[in-house]
């Protein structure tokens, strides 16, 4: 398969090594299908629905997912770079919408103010990612590297951050109940507070 139909259902389907960059698709539904190394850069799904899907080695950096339906989708080893999270729609009835992220790349995205319990990144890039005003309870946030995200009234209650590094989370100003973090890092976690520490 070469190209994806406008309106068209696809239903447990695996797509191999499309390239299909700066595409504009309207109202494709994705059930159950697999992508592996593709690449859907900068193109937009607007009104479209994916739903049990996995993403190995794709490149969907600057992927424009306005209007679209996301659950239980799992993204393995691939680049989501600038990706705006904000313009997919999410449901008021769920909270968990079974997404998660294994090796990804997803440095300058936004999850601003929105509310994704139990996501997950595993051994992940996560630099420069706005994650202001969301709510993100018990995530796991394992093993990635947060250089330059932004949390401010963040709910993070019951997170596990273990092995994460480069993360500056104000304890004042995001709720941190029953969090995790690893002992080392979690020093940083007191900057703020003016605490000076000696060995």
């Amino acid at each position: 398969m070469t190209a994806l139909k406008n309106s068209e259902h696809y239903f447990d389907v695996s797509f191999e090594k499309l390239s299909l960059p700066d595409e504009h698709y309207i109202g494709i539904e994705f059930e159950g299908c697999r992508f592996s190394d593709c690449d859907f850069s900068a193109s937009k799904f607007q009104n479209c629905k994916f739903t049990s899907c996995t993403f190995d080695r794709c490149n969907l950096s600057l992927v424009d997912f306005s209007n679209t339906k996301l659950f239980e989708l799992d993204f393995q080893d691939s680049k989501l770079v600038g990706v705006d999270w904000t313009k997919a729609t999410w449901s008021a009835f769920h909270l968990d919408f079974e997404l998660s992220f294994r090796r990804c790349i997803l440095n300058d995205s936004s999850f601003f103010g929105l509310t994704l319990s139990e996501l997950v990144f595993d051994d992940c890039k996560l630099h420069d990612v706005d994650f202001r005003e969301g709510s993100f309870v018990s995530s796991k946030m394992t093993d990635s590297d947060f250089s330059h995200s932004v949390f401010m009234r963040t709910n993070l209650q019951e997170v596990d951050f273990s092995e994460s590094t480069a993360y500056a989370i104000n304890i004042l100003e995001n709720n941190v109940q029953k969090a995790k973090f690893s002992r080392y890092e979690a020093l940083s976690l007191l900057e703020v507070l003016g605490v000076e520490l000696v060995d």
